[in-house]
């Protein structure tokens, strides 16, 4: 039998406190206990980057980490960042220039790139590339990815 630890987080801006078994990874805890499945589950490897969410502002793949590592912390999923405009344009870019087809890969990847954006603003085709390495996507390609990305950045520079 599983041990189960209370634990008080910050999702998306909101204070969820809940009793957590302590082998239950942070993945399987938004999407299943707090219904955010916007966030994947792929590889459960930490491999594909479908499971990505924010963490203290960093990204970190939601398999590999355990729910109640996140006692105390704020996490933010695909959800928080949507609903708070913080990636519309990368959204709107993603849409715009066909970089995305199923879906399956997109919310980790508008997590990574914008980890990116926040990181590098002057980021290259190459950096770009080099920052959604660990992102699978199956169906797309990635030269449309890194055209959205590279508009997105080329827009909000012109913006600063």
């Amino acid at each position: 039998m599983d041990t189960i630890i209370e634990t008080t987080l910050t999702i998306n801006g909101e204070s969820v406190t809940r009793r957590i078994p302590v082998r239950q990874n942070l993945v399987d805890f938004l999407r299943e206990e707090i219904g955010l499945t916007g966030t994947h589950i792929g590889c459960e490897h930490g491999v594909c980057g479908a499971c990505t969410v924010r963490v203290d502002g960093k990204i970190v793949r939601g398999c590999l980490m355990l729910a109640v590592q996140a006692d105390g912390r704020n996490v933010e999923t695909i959800e928080g960042l949507s609903d708070s405009g913080e990636i519309a344009d990368l959204q709107d870019a993603f849409h715009k220039r066909n970089a995305l087809q199923c879906g399956f890969c997109t919310p980790g990847m508008l997590l990574t790139v914008q980890d990116l954006a926040l990181q590098n603003p002057q980021a290259t085709r190459e950096q770009i590339r080099e920052h959604i390495s660990g992102n699978y996507c199956r169906c797309t390609g990635y030269q449309a990815i890194v055209d959205a990305v590279e508009t997105t950045l080329i827009a909000r520079n012109s913006k600063a």
